[in-house]
């Protein structure tokens, strides 16, 4: 048995050698480079998303949907979103502006100003997914009561009511 062990750790031994060897600085740098910077998503925005978060309010967004998502009291997608409109839920909406066909969600602004609900557009669809602890993109999510983070919830509607049509009159 001593014989077939020898061969077997050998082995091993040359693979954590190779392995070594195949971890380098070039791997980590190609993986950071994958990852589009704010400005290359916002290239991909349909014509839609006219009330656009800054790069700053974009990261507060991702920040109140993931404590949302946390406690709870968030709407995933079209479908949920409009729902709970229907259902009378309030709160602030997040739009992904990278959504094709634009078709899927060009309902949703008019909607959203119907029921007084502030809304903003973030650059990247699959962002929010992440924001919103799902593997999926997530077109749209609903953050739901101010109960998750009032200062950041706040400040996110005062944004979304500065590009408001209805609320300057």
């Amino acid at each position: 048995m001593s014989d077939t062990e020898e061969p077997k750790a050998k082995k091993q031994k040359l693979s954590k050698k190779e392995r070594k060897k195949s971890i380098g600085g070039s791997d980590d740098k190609e993986e950071k480079s994958d990852v589009p910077s704010y400005e290359e998503r916002c290239e991909a925005i349909n014509i839609l998303a006219s009330p656009l978060a800054s790069k700053k309010s974009t990261k507060k967004a991702h920040k109140l949907v993931r404590k949302a998502t946390q406690s709870k009291s968030l709407r995933r997608g079209v479908k949920e979103l409009v729902k709970g409109l229907r259902k009378g839920d309030k709160g602030i909406a997040i739009l992904a502006g990278d959504v094709f066909p634009i078709d899927v969600m060009s309902h949703l602004p008019i909607l959203l100003e119907e029921h007084n609900i502030p809304y903003l557009f973030v650059p990247s669809k699959r962002d929010l997914g992440a924001a919103a602890c799902t593997k999926r993109p997530t077109s749209c999510v609903l953050v739901k009561d101010k109960k998750v983070d009032k200062e950041l919830f706040e400040l996110l509607v005062e944004e979304a009511k500065a590009y408001d049509p209805n609320s300057k009159n």
